[in-house]
């Protein structure tokens, strides 16, 4: 398959290498080409470029206009999905698949904002990892409103206020963040996507003196993260959790006494000084985000489900649920209890399967669970993160 992707590449850039020709000012076969040729060359690139982007931004507000008269969802996760994973799987180079989903990003943003700006909600302020993760997900065309609280996303959107919101479920390092799957318990909002986000913290202060610094303060599950960083070069220093990086950035402006831990870029938009880089004590640290809304998203063709479910406090209730999923072939990624709060010692069950609620094998294995369970809700079926796919 790679090597067939390969000629196919090949083949691609060999139709569209640009001629060489004395008129047009470039040089002559066999000749290196000039900078002034080569530039002429790429403004014309970008003028067929921005032609193109123009007849795409006609044609997705002909799309608008049908969605209008329709009810149609302006958002549509499955086929931003699919657009961005054929662009990948047509790359000829030598843009990474990684620069070609982000150009994409911004296209199919800008585009979706001719239809409709969708407000998005996150934990804020800004520049914190939730807001680099909704931009990574909807693009620069959106509205992005702030939340002070994990519980205020939810809020948001159940009350009309955003479209559609992104709240952290699961850090690599750290485990489940257990206020979104409370949340997620009564709450009528669905998933209908997630992202997975390389976290890179970074220590800051507004002199930069790592001597001067008393107290470090982020979020509880950042300070988790660098537990034994801060063990081993700030023994003598307190530590606070606070709401978000973006607040503890904040709070650090003001205090030259104060380290934050966050992201280099929220230490850059409240004008802090890098004490440290890559402070987090696993390398390849990455928390997941999901994204929230009202409405159920279609078939990908690469999907999740996420549903939660309590059993009868009996032995080999949950073996029997469990293998359901297993007589029907359906991989379980993630399996995790919480507490119920109206019955003490009674837990209930979060899984995410492989799989779409409509594939007809899950569909099977979630209508056998219903028989067995004491409760079962589906919270989503949704397309997985690309990061696997890179």
């Amino acid at each position: 398959m790679a090597s067939h992707t390969a000629k196919k590449g090949a083949a691609r850039r060999a139709r569209s290498a640009p001629r060489q020709d004395n008129t047009s000012g470039r040089s002559e076969a066999g000749e290196r080409p000039s900078l002034q040729s080569l530039r002429e060359r790429i403004d014309e690139v970008d003028s067929k470029i921005l032609d193109l982007i123009s007849m795409r931004g006609q044609l997705v507000e002909q799309v608008g206009q049908l969605k209008n008269s329709s009810g149609g969802a302006i958002y549509v996760p499955a086929r931003e999905r699919a657009i961005i994973d054929r662009m990948i799987a047509e790359n000829p180079g030598p843009l990474t698949p990684e620069q070609l989903a982000s150009i994409f990003t911004e296209i199919i943003s800008s585009c979706r904002a001719l239809e409709h700006l969708p407000r998005v909600a996150f934990l804020g302020p800004e520049h914190t990892y939730s807001n680099e993760a909704a931009r990574e997900r909807f693009g620069s065309s959106v509205e992005f409103a702030p939340q002070s609280t994990i519980a205020a996303v939810f809020a948001a959107i159940e009350n009309g206020r955003a479209d559609f919101g992104v709240v952290p479920v699961e850090n690599s390092t750290e485990g489940s963040i257990t206020l979104t799957l409370d949340l997620m318990i009564d709450t009528p909002l669905v998933i209908i996507g997630e992202i997975r986000l390389p976290i890179r913290h970074a220590l800051l202060s507004r002199e930069g003196d790592r001597a001067a610094i008393r107290k470090i303060v982020s979020h509880q599950q950042s300070l988790g993260q660098c537990r034994m960083y801060l063990a081993a070069n700030f023994p003598h220093c307190e530590t606070e959790a606070v709401a978000s990086n973006g607040f503890a950035a904040e709070r650090a402006a003001g205090d030259p006494m104060l380290g934050a831990i966050a992201s280099k870029a929220a230490g850059a938009a409240y004008g802090l000084q890098v004490i440290a880089e890559n402070i987090q004590d696993v390398a390849t640290n990455t928390t997941r985000f999901l994204v929230i809304g009202k409405e159920a998203t279609a078939r990908s063709g690469t999907d999740k489900t996420t549903a939660l479910f309590t059993v009868a406090d009996k032995v080999g209730a949950l073996y029997e649920a469990l293998s359901l999923f297993a007589r029907n072939s359906i991989n379980i990624s993630k399996i995790e209890s919480r507490p119920l709060r109206s019955r003490p010692w009674e837990y209930i069950f979060f899984v995410d399967l492989g799989g779409h609620r409509e594939d007809p094998a899950l569909a099977r294995a979630l209508s056998a669970l219903k028989r067995k369970a004491l409760f079962l809700k589906v919270l989503g079926s949704y397309p997985e993160s690309r990061s696997d796919a890179y």
